[in-house]
């Protein structure tokens, strides 16, 4: 009961702060958008108009001859009912075409989170057992290089490696399962080595506590210290950063959409920003910030669930 209450009050509070949150990040690209020269409709008809073209009739039916104030209002209140217009570009309903494109990129930003969440655990347990060794030193250079290096230079090497040279798996496109093994890879590499090197630093920190060494006293073996002792009081710092990459996930897959062709939400965001399409740029940023939202609540909720003090001070 006292942990439904506290859960009940997390999201309640969260669901309010996500209030003001949205609308300033609604503003923000608002601005962004109308602050650059130029208009939707001058990238349509170009700087050739022919006689039959009326490029002012087209800016009073997409409303670009309001006021700004009245514009975004008018996007607030739509986007409030979940009417985020129409594409200017193909005439339909930006709900339906994002929403497409987020379920593609979800399905590929959950897929690698299981990878990065399956390899990053791993090897910085292992390298959290065994510190300052080889493997320790091995793990912490292939991190660096997972950070270090860009995305899209990997999912080019991976494409010349396994669809050029071996013909193993398909260069890009979206089909059955063989086309989500390299861009799901792709995409989880710097997340391993995120995820693996705080995992590293928390359990090698909480190793450092009294209760840990009076484990090791009692002549417990190692392993089990880790896993019965460590690890449970460790998993805080995990559970934050894997909730924010999975949110980057979702966020940044845009340049591995784009090296493999994959008709995700970024890339479909990336194509409308470049024909100054307003309502899939605007609609596509509010998701993409209401995954923010969501996320940070899923990681409070994980944080009460496993930690009891949270509980117990958010009762007192």
């Amino acid at each position: 009961m006292v942990l439904y209450k506290s859960m009940v009050r997390i999201i309640i509070n969260r669901l309010l702060l996500a209030i003001p949150v949205l609308l300033g990040v609604s503003l923000l690209i608002f601005a962004i958008l109308h602050s650059v020269p130029g208009d939707p409709v001058t990238t349509f008809y170009g700087i050739d108009v022919g006689p039959g073209d009326d490029p002012e009739a087209m800016r009073r039916q997409l409303g670009l001859d309001k006021p700004l104030p009245q514009q975004y209002f008018n996007f607030v209140v739509n986007a409030v009912q979940g009417d985020l217009g129409k594409s200017i570009k193909t005439n339909r309903p930006v709900v339906d075409d994002l929403a497409q494109g987020f379920i593609n990129t979800a399905q590929l930003a959950i897929s690698s989170m299981i990878i990065a969440i399956i390899f990053g655990l791993t090897f910085g347990f292992l390298a959290a057992m065994r510190p300052y060794s080889i493997w320790d030193n091995i793990t912490l250079s292939i991190s660096l290089l997972g950070i270090s290096l860009p995305v899209f230079w990997i999912g080019l090497l991976f494409i010349w490696l396994f669809s050029v040279k071996l013909a193993l798996l398909p260069p890009g496109g979206k089909g059955g399962f063989e086309y989500l093994i390299l861009p799901a890879i792709t995409l989880a590499l710097p997340s391993i080595a995120v995820i693996s090197r705080v995992t590293r630093a928390s359990l090698l920190e909480t190793l450092n506590e009294d209760y840990i060494r009076t484990a090791r006293s009692k002549g417990i073996s190692n392993i089990k210290v880790m896993v019965r002792h460590t690890f449970p009081n460790g998993i805080f710092p995990i559970i934050t950063i894997v909730g924010l990459q999975f949110g980057y996930l979702l966020a940044g897959a845009v340049l591995t959409e784009t090296v493999f062709f994959w008709p995700g939400l970024g890339r479909y965001v990336v194509d409308a920003i470049k024909f100054r399409d307003y309502p899939v740029v605007q609609g596509g940023v509010l998701i993409i910030a209401t995954v923010f939202v969501v996320v940070n609540l899923i990681v409070d909720i994980l944080y009460h669930v496993f930690n009891p003090k949270l509980r117990s001070e958010g009762n007192e």
